[in-house]
């Protein structure tokens, strides 16, 4: 109505945009559900993503564990072992490093060697990336490392993977080559082990054989002073010719004493000097050979515990021989199975932030979220179709 009291027309522009926001509106509030089920939650998640989220780069490496050792036949016990475990011998090395590698002693070796923690609170990291706690308890830091930190062993071609995220290019490849030596002081370590495992039964065996001939040797050398006689075998074989000598003496003697009483009287003279010359021969034969039988100290005595000695001796000496050189071959052996961590692919630095991976990361929860919705309208479909 005007100042002379006639009605105005309504403007038509005016009237389009109430109509226009009446309809946008509704349309609104047709669709509230699919907007705070959908659309609001997206919007949050891509807020976060591109205006909040921290870049992390990503630093990869890859090395193989392995040995100088000429691969061998399997027998058939250790073959129905691997079909059992999945694994042989020379994989279980390396599976043994990777494990190494996402645990606590690795975790706490670059903690206080490498500031792990330091490094996963630089400024600038969103709250739901950064470690929290400047000093975390090693549980709750093995868990956030394990999830920074992939350590992937494939069983087909034995290589083990490293990828490490970090939120510096600096960062993630530090803690890759400190990843690197880790592994490598633990290949050193379980050649060390295996080392003293392959001889310790050797140089045990030969530590035996080594004091059981000392002790032999010893028991000799007592022998030989209460004895008085270095060789008794020798001083033996001497008596013997000394006896077989005065026996042939003997023995002509007699023969010629013989002859003799059938020419001269027996009270000869001549007679008489080669008869005592008979008896003499005889008490030194008597003697002599009572010192090779016949008493406790006697020769033969003597041989028989030297030469019990000695058979000893030769079997302890054989025993010592064998020792060391199964000592020598399992040196060898450990050497020739002595483990190498070879770098297949050093640790880049990287230079792209690829992580998040934002775009897949928004998809994924868009058709998520569009999935749930699309379920949820049906159900709600269903319900009403039945109700009415």
């Amino acid at each position: 109505m005007n100042m002379h009291g006639f009605m105005t027309p309504a403007d038509p522009t005016e009237d389009r945009e109430i109509s226009l926001r009446e309809r946008i509106r509704g349309l609104m509030w047709a669709r509230r559900w699919f907007l705070l089920i959908v659309v609001l939650p997206t919007l949050l998640v891509a807020l976060y993503l591109y205006a909040y989220a921290a870049d992390q780069y990503e630093s990869e490496a890859h090395f193989l564990v392995h040995s100088s050792d000429k691969p061998q036949m399997p027998t058939a016990g250790s073959s129905a072992l691997a079909m059992l475990t999945g694994v042989n011998a020379g994989q279980n090395e390396a599976m043994s490093v990777a494990d190494y590698l996402t645990s606590h002693d690795a975790v706490a070796k670059l903690r206080h060697e490498d500031h792990l923690v330091e490094r996963f609170q630089r400024p600038g990291v969103d709250l739901l990336n950064r470690l929290f706690s400047s000093n975390p308890t090693p549980e709750r830091l093995l868990r956030y490392y394990k999830r920074q930190v992939k350590v992937k062993y494939d069983t087909e071609s034995g290589i083990t993977t490293i990828k490490v995220h970090s939120f510096t290019p600096q960062d993630s490849y530090d803690i890759a080559q400190k990843l690197l030596k880790i592994g490598e002081q633990r290949v050193n370590e379980l050649n060390e082990r295996s080392y003293n495992d392959e001889i310790a039964y050797a140089r045990r065996a030969l530590d035996e054989a080594e004091a059981a001939l000392t002790a032999n040797n010893a028991a000799m050398t007592a022998f030989r002073h209460r004895s008085g006689d270095i060789d008794p075998q020798a001083t033996g074989q001497a008596q013997l010719g000394i006896v077989s000598t005065l026996s042939g003496q003997l023995a002509a003697a007699r023969a010629q004493l013989q002859t003799m009483s059938g020419v001269i009287s027996p009270s000869s003279p001549q007679y008489q000097a080669l008869a005592a010359h008979v008896k003499s021969l005889q008490a030194q034969v008597d003697a002599q050979s009572g010192k090779l039988t016949g008493r406790a100290d006697s020769i033969t005595n003597d041989v028989s515990e030297y030469q019990s000695l000695m058979l000893r001796q030769d079997f302890l000496n054989k025993r010592y021989e064998v020792a060391a050189a199964s000592l020598e071959k399992a040196r060898e052996q450990a050497i020739q199975q002595e483990l190498y961590l070879l770098r297949v692919v050093n640790p880049n630095m990287p230079v792209k932030a690829l992580f998040p991976e934002r775009a897949r990361i928004l998809a994924t929860v868009l058709v998520s979220l569009l999935l749930i919705y699309s379920i949820g309208w049906l159900i709600v479909a269903g319900v009403r179709e039945h109700a009415s």
